[in-house]
């Protein structure tokens, strides 16, 4: 309904944002010239954020970048998962077909990698989403399964993302030997309070309007509720366009973020 009312093609603050007209804010700037680090080293890269800092969406917007002659983007979304349903997962995502064996799987993951890289001269690009979830047992058959020719090459990229539990995990002695083999880090901050007003408008232009109809005093009303978490952002300037469309109100003030913020749980 709210669409209908600012003359809004879709939601400027939901899901369906086209990747090309994601923000880039200095965070995001900052994350994808560590990607193109990786990008030229090869290797394992560890990202974290809180949840909804935008991991997931910088992992798609750097996958839709990637040359598809040259790079082959494999995403796997993780849950508590046992060593065997990773390796099938992994394997699924590499687009092989899984064994019955865990011995089998390993060495098929390895091959599948190795076969990319040296025979079809493509990098394959694993991202793992939320590593966190990951047992010491699976974080220790990464290190196994990403040991090519004595640990002396890298023919792939593989992304770990998740939340900052992983940093504890990564600091258990047993992990060491995988913390030791990550070679670039970084830690997503979100939004900076000036960068709110841009961020907004840029989602609001996407989405067909021009015209910025949040205040000042609204966008600062929505930095100090959510602390430049996009996602919270998001929510939050949702709901104060659904509140202002009930009561026929072109522009939103903080008093419109304050009475969206009571339908939501920032």
């Amino acid at each position: 309904m709210f669409r209908q009312f600012f003359g809004l093609k879709y939601n400027p603050f939901g899901k369906e944002i086209d990747i090309s007209d994601v923000y880039e804010s200095e965070d995001m700037k900052e994350l994808n010239s560590r990607f193109r680090y990786i990008q030229n080293i090869r290797g394992i890269f560890l990202l974290v954020g809180e949840p909804g800092m935008g991991k997931s969406t910088a992992l798609r917007k750097f996958a839709a970048g990637l040359n598809p002659g040259l790079y082959k983007p494999c995403y796997f979304s993780l849950s508590t998962v046992t060593v065997m349903d990773f390796y099938r997962g992994l394997l699924i995502s590499l687009g092989e077909e899984p064994s019955h064996k865990k011995v089998t799987m390993f060495h098929q993951i390895q091959q599948a990698i190795a076969s990319l890289y040296y025979n079809q001269k493509i990098t394959p690009v694993i991202m793992l989403d939320e590593v966190q979830l990951l047992s010491n047992s699976i974080l220790e058959e990464l290190r196994l399964l990403f040991n090519f020719k004595m640990d002396s090459e890298n023919p792939f990229i593989l992304i770990l993302s998740g939340q900052s539990q992983i940093r504890n995990k990564l600091q258990l002695a047993v992990n060491a030997p995988l913390r030791q083999r990550i070679a670039v880090k970084y830690v997503m901050q979100g939004l900076k309070p000036e960068e709110l007003p841009d961020y907004i408008s840029t989602r609001l232009k996407a989405a067909g309007l021009h015209e910025n109809i949040f205040t000042q005093t609204a966008t600062e009303a929505i930095y100090s509720a959510s602390k430049g978490t996009p996602r919270l952002v998001n929510s939050l300037a949702t709901a104060s366009l659904m509140y202002a469309c009930s009561i026929k109100q072109k522009h939103i003030d903080e008093e419109i973020v304050y009475q969206g913020q009571r339908d939501i749980d920032v």
